[in-house]
């Protein structure tokens, strides 16, 4: 199967009445790749090519005003999306839908208890270029044993599991 466009997003509604959602899994990394051939959870092989979204054939009809449109051009171009994201649907007809979503992977969730917690922790993984989430009152990070130590000496709760990361890593957090 050739997929070439992002239909819609179904951002973190997994299951839906009456259809199969087959999820093909991604890493960070492979959410950036516009071209990726991969299996979905129940073995469907699926190619993905994203096409770039020109807006050149917006423009044919009015090809007079070119000139004028150049940096519009540019503005648009800046939010178009083409990278996959979390809850992106691929493929849908009466009986399933297939749509990307991230993999579970090892994480360090940290617990600062209060604020001098919060900001050695956010100091310390800066310090390191280790990027972050930041959500209510967790740091996320990928899980890496050479933080324990670090961690341990910040005297920090943390412990170590399993998540879905939703949105990028930045090393700036901010919470929503």
């Amino acid at each position: 199967m050739l997929i070439t466009k992002v239909i819609g997003n179904i951002g973190t509604e997994e299951e839906i009445a009456g259809k199969k959602t087959e999820w093909i899994e991604l890493d960070w990394e492979e959410l950036s790749k516009r071209i990726l051939r991969k299996e979905t959870d129940q073995g469907t092989d699926v190619a993905i090519s994203l096409e770039q979204q020109d807006d050149d054939h917006d423009h044919d009809d009015h090809g007079h005003d070119h000139d004028h449109d150049e940096h519009d051009d540019h503005d648009h171009h800046h939010h178009e999306h083409q990278t996959l994201q979390y809850g992106d649907l691929l493929f849908e007809d009466d009986v399933r839908r297939i749509a990307v979503r991230t993999k579970m992977e090892p994480v360090m969730v940290i617990s600062p208890k209060n604020m001098t917690e919060m900001g050695k922790t956010a100091f310390e993984l800066g310090n390191r270029h280790t990027p972050a989430l930041i959500e209510e009152n967790e740091v996320i990070v990928r899980a890496d044993h050479t933080l324990n130590k670090l961690l341990d000496e910040v005297g920090v709760a943390y412990e170590t599991t399993e998540r879905r990361f939703k949105q990028p890593f930045k090393y700036r957090g901010h919470s929503h």
